[in-house]
């Protein structure tokens, strides 16, 4: 069985909403009246893309970014 892929996504507080991109996905971003909902806004963003890709016949990125925390 196949695993499926994990991509990190970024999820920033603008001055009204919330506002979510995918680095590994070029192009899929997402807006929420908040975190939550831009979190699952985000997640389907993520299939509607990949889906787009594969009938476009391209290559479906691999993960690739990471996410860490560091303290200033």
């Amino acid at each position: 069985m196949k695993r499926p892929m994990k991509y990190a996504v970024v999820i920033e507080k603008t001055e009204r909403n919330f506002s979510a991109h995918i680095p590994d996905l070029p192009g899929c971003v997402a807006t929420g009246p908040s975190a939550a909902k831009v979190g699952r806004l985000i997640r389907e963003a993520v299939q509607l893309h990949i889906k787009g890709l594969r009938e476009d016949g391209l290559p479906v990125p691999k993960p690739t970014a990471r996410c860490e925390y560091i303290e200033a």
